[in-house]
């Protein structure tokens, strides 16, 4: 199936984004059998299912318009990223400076592909992390995945 750039949609439903009070965190195509879309949204205070619903209502007819499938059929989800959110932009990281994050890198690093340490800064190619015994400067396409460690206290 042929589909348009996610960034190409994610600009295109930005404007609806403004007007529900709700930012566009990501989107992403699931190709195969049935094909959908899905559009990761959040908001100060986090998402609730009415969030997600008011969204889907607010962009599914002018989705029809863009025509991110060519005329093609899929389905159209709207979602929280949820608690254990892959942090991607710079503003991502802001939010999560000074707390503690999970990291999983691509290749092991000291021996250990997945530790948690705090996120003390980062900039546009690494991120800088304190593990409690050293500071760590790793460069940010060595990290498979980074989120905010969640603690079920």
């Amino acid at each position: 199936m042929k589909c348009k750039p996610i960034e190409e949609i994610k600009a295109f439903l930005e404007p609806f984004a403004k007007a529900q009070g709700v930012e566009i965190y990501d989107a992403e195509f699931k190709l195969g059998r049935e094909p959908a879309l899905t559009v990761f949204i959040d908001k100060e205070g986090g998402v609730d299912l009415n969030a997600c619903e008011a969204f889907h209502n607010a962009i599914d007819e002018p989705l029809d318009t863009l025509d991110p499938t060519f005329g093609e059929p899929y389905t159209l989800n709207v979602s929280s990223p949820g608690l254990d959110r892959p942090l991607k932009t710079d503003k991502d990281f802001a939010r999560a400076k000074g707390k503690k994050v999970e990291v999983k890198l691509f290749a092991p690093m000291k021996g250990k592909k997945f530790f948690e340490a705090i996120l003390e800064d980062f900039t546009e190619t690494c991120v800088i992390l304190n593990t409690g015994k050293e500071t760590e400067k790793i460069e940010r396409a060595k990290i498979a995945r980074i989120n905010e460690a969640i603690d079920f206290d």
